[in-house]
């Protein structure tokens, strides 16, 4: 796996970025990103951290931990063989709701699960019933 040093010299230049312009953004010195990128310095945890969120990758990413850039890719490579459940964790990655329902059901029993499963289903037939009546 590649180095932080690495990583990052190649992650700046995907985004056409000079070492100059990433700093401005980090809120860095020239100086300091050019030290990254030859291994001589490494970033505290918070630049880790505004690096990983510009760059759109996991800190374990940066630091050659992984090759997977992002917790969501290594998802998205197993969801791959399926391309319904690959579009649904697609609207679930962009939509707030659908994530805060998944959060609040995550530590139910299955048969708490499976009410709230009911009760989609009752509203979705509740819902077509409406469609279907006008």
């Amino acid at each position: 796996m590649a180095e932080f040093k690495d990583r990052l010299k190649k992650l700046r230049k995907e985004k056409g970025l000079y070492q100059k312009e990433l700093a401005k953004i980090i809120g860095v010195s020239d100086g300091a990103i050019a030290m990254y990128e030859t291994g001589k310095r490494t970033p505290d945890k918070e630049i880790l951290d505004k690096l990983a969120n510009y760059f759109d990758v996991s800190v374990d990413y940066l630091l050659g931990r992984t090759d997977e850039r992002s917790p969501a890719d290594k998802i998205k490579a197993a969801l791959s063989d399926d391309p319904e459940l690959a579009d649904f964790w697609e609207k679930l990655s962009q939509r707030e709701d659908l994530q805060l329902l998944f959060k609040q059901t995550k530590d139910m029993s299955p048969e708490g699960v499976r009410q709230i499963i009911r009760i989609i289903k009752a509203i979705e037939d509740e819902e077509q019933e409406r469609y279907n009546g006008r």
